[in-house]
């Protein structure tokens, strides 16, 4: 991988993060075009890795609100003090653990890679995600939040879990999650944001670490830092862009051009499979 190569993928990763388009299917498609070789395994580990630069635009446009305190109610001591001033961070917790649990099972039986090098995969599921999101704002049309519960935060976890099908998307599955447990369009789409700080950050540690345990792994790193580290700034510059519009765009609008743009672009990549053209990744 170059740094051409790699700007364009930390560019795709920064714009799809965020939106309900699946950011892993719009990498696995950038790098089929771009010819990348993803037998290399610093290049599998480079796309979960620039999601750290995704990561830090979430912790900037928040920060007041990521790094907060619940205040403690007067007379409450103890455990129950402690969980109620920490509770937004308890909540996000509660939320993580599914994913943390189901996801490094599945990487360690070799499941999750063998879906990331599926285009086929990619595709359908870019299409059957689309159809939903055309009803998605029908379906869970909340005009005021329900209270976020211990509860509530798991069940979106859960929904989390559905995202480690390749282009189903993180931020689709979480948002949805959020909705169906009452929240509205904007605040799921806030949780989904923060949940995805220690979900990402847990996915970038566990590849840097693999990388860094193999000697071989380890100078990949070494010999291509710079790449790593170009990728995970445009990542971030670019996440932000992504974030603000996004948010605008959901409040005013909602997620229907969004399942109509999914809709297209699996049915083009379906279209071009079916004619025989070559979008599998490179061995």
């Amino acid at each position: 991988m170059d740094i051409f190569q790699s700007i364009i993928i930390a560019i795709v990763e920064g714009l799809t993060e965020f939106l309900p388009v699946s950011s892993t299917g719009h990498m696995i498609i950038a790098e089929s075009v771009l010819g990348v070789n993803t037998a290399d395994p610093f290049v599998n580990a480079y796309t979960v890795i620039i999601q750290f630069g995704a990561i830090l635009s979430v912790v900037w446009l928040y920060w007041k609100r990521f790094f907060r305190l619940q205040p403690v109610e007067p007379g409450v001591t103890g455990l129950k003090a402690v969980k109620q001033k920490y509770d937004f961070y308890w909540k996000l917790l509660v939320a993580f653990v599914p994913a943390a649990l189901i996801g490094f099972a599945l990487k360690k039986v070799g499941i999750i890679d063998q879906l990331l090098g599926s285009v086929l995969v990619v595709a359908i599921m870019l299409v059957l995600v689309g159809v939903l999101l055309l009803f998605v704002d029908k379906w869970f049309d909340n005009k005021k939040d329900k209270p976020l519960t211990e509860r509530r935060s798991f069940i979106i976890g859960l929904y989390q879990c559905i995202a480690m099908i390749p282009g189903t998307s993180r931020s689709f599955a979480t948002i949805a999650g959020g909705m169906q447990q009452g929240l509205t369009r904007k605040t799921a789409a806030e949780f989904s944001f923060f949940l995805a700080v220690p979900t990402m950050a847990a996915a970038s540690g566990y590849e840097m670490l693999e990388l860094i345990k193999d000697p071989v792994s380890r100078t990949l790193l070494t010999d291509n830092w710079l790449v790593l580290l170009v990728g995970c700034v445009v990542a971030f510059i670019v996440a932000v862009l992504a974030i603000k519009f996004f948010i605008n765009f959901l409040t005013k609008r909602g997620f229907k051009a969004f399942g109509w743009y999914r809709i297209v672009v699996g049915g083009v990549i379906l279209l071009m499979l079916a004619l025989g053209s070559n979008l599998q990744m490179v061995d």
